[in-house]
C-alpha cells in the first residue's frame, strides 16, 4: 500500500485545570491519503478541534501538552521537530481554515498583507510579487475585482467573503494538506455550500489532502471520502463515508444519523434526541464514554473500555454490540 500523506498515531493531548487533568484527545489514531477528504465528526468538546491544531502543535503549553503520539507528515514525525521546522511546515505544506475568520483575520492589517505573507515569507517571493499572487488568488476564491480589493480590511468584507479569504490563505503556498475547522459554521446555509463547493473543488484542483472537522453529517455525506467520529475524546467509529451511512456499528453515530432532519419524504419518523450531556473530560467513566446515555448499555459497557476493532474490512468500532447494531 501507498504511504499515508498523514498518519497520527496514539495521539494523546490534556490539559490541566482547576478541576484536574482533563485528556481532550485520547490515544487517536488515523491515516489521511494524498487527494482524500477525511471527515472528523462529533459534538463540542469530543476533542475534534484539539486533535486539529496537536497536528500543527498550536496547543498552548500550558495548559495544554501533546502527552504521546507520533503524526508522521510524509514520513516525518512533527512531534520531533524544533520551533523552526515546524514553523517552516506551518502555512506552507499543512494549512488551516480556522472556525470563526473574523478573529483569525489581523483587523489591522489589509487582506493583500495577510493573503500575501505566506508566499512572501515561504516561497521568497518579493512583495510586489506576492501581492500579484494574492490578487490571483482572490479572483480564484471568487472575490470579484480581486486586485482592487487587496487593500481593503477584514471588516469590510462580508462573512462569506471573509471565509474565502481564509481558503485564499490556506492555498497560497499550494499546501499538500489543508485542515477545515468548522469553515461554514457561521455563515448563512446557501453560503456554507458555496464555500464547501469551493472548497472541495480547488483541493482537487491542488490534489491537496484535506481534513474537514464538522458536526454537520449532510456535509459528511456531500463531500467526505472518510470519516472519523470522535466521542469523548476517544475515536469510536471510523469508515468510508458510504459504508457509515450504509452500515453504523456504534450507537452514537446511530444518535447522531438518528437526530438530523431528512428531506425525502419521511415525515412519519420524528427525530430523536441522544439523551444527556456530553460527558465530562475531566471525569469520564471507567467503561465506555457514551455508555451514560446509550439506551442498549450495559453492565460491561459501564465498566470496561470497548476496543476500537475492525469489524469489517476498513470498518472499525468501538462498541461491544456492533454486529448487532449494524443487524
Amino acid at each position: 500500500m501507498t504511504q499515508p500523506l498523514l498518519s497520527v498515531r496514539n495521539l494523546s493531548t490534556r490539559f490541566r485545570t482547576e478541576r484536574g487533568t482533563v485528556r481532550a484527545v485520547d490515544s487517536v489514531s488515523f491515516d489521511v491519503a494524498a487527494g482524500e477528504t477525511l471527515a472528523i465528526v462529533g459534538e463540542s468538546g469530543s476533542g475534534k478541534s484539539v486533535t486539529a491544531l496537536s497536528i500543527l502543535r498550536l496547543i498552548p503549553d500550558p495548559p495544554g501538552k501533546i502527552e504521546t503520539g507520533e503524526i508522521l507528515f510524509d514520513g516525518q514525525d512533527l512531534l520531533k521537530l524544533d520551533d523552526a521546522g515546524i514553523r517552516a511546515i506551518r502555512g506552507n505544506r499543512i494549512a488551516m481554515i480556522f472556525q470563526e475568520p473574523m478573529s483569525s483575520l489581523n483587523p489591522a492589517l489589509t487582506v493583500g498583507m495577510q493573503v500575501g505573507e505566506p508566499i512572501n515569507l515561504h516561497r521568497r517571493s518579493p512583495w510586489a510579487a506576492a501581492l500579484d499572487k494574492a490578487a490571483e488568488l482572490l479572483g480564484k476564491v471568487r472575490i470579484s475585482d480581486g486586485k482592487s480589493r487587496l487593500n481593503s480590511y477584514p471588516h469590510q468584507y462580508s462573512g462569506g467573503m471573509r471565509q474565502r479569504v481564509m481558503i485564499a490563505m490556506a492555498l497560497a503556498c499550494q499546501p499538500q494538506l489543508i485542515i477545515a475547522d468548522e469553515p461554514t459554521t457561521a455563515l448563512d446555509v446557501t453560503v456554507q455550500a458555496q464555500i464547501l463547493a469551493l472548497l472541495k473543488e480547488l483541493t482537487r484542483e491542488a490534489n491537496s489532502a484535506m481534513i474537514l472537522i464538522t458536526h454537520d453529517l449532510g456535509v459528511v455525506a456531500r463531500y467526505a471520502d472518510r470519516v472519523v467520529v470522535m466521542y469523548g475524546g476517544r475515536i469510536v467509529e471510523t469508515a468510508t463515508a458510504r459504508e457509515l451511512y450504509k452500515s453504523p456499528r456504534h450507537p452514537y453515530t446511530l444518535g447522531l444519523m438518528a437526530s438530523v432532519p431528512r428531506l425525502d419524504g419521511d415525515t412519519e419518523r420524528p427525530l430523536v434526541p441522544i439523551d444527556g450531556q456530553p460527558p465530562d473530560l475531566a471525569t469520564l467513566p471507567p467503561g465506555c464514554a457514551f455508555a451514560p446515555r446509550c439506551r442498549q448499555a450495559t453492565d460491561r459497557c459501564h465498566s470496561e473500555r470497548p476496543p476500537l476493532v475492525e469489524s469489517v474490512p476498513h470498518h472499525f468500532s468501538a462498541c461491544f454490540f456492533h454486529d448487532r447494531l449494524a443487524a
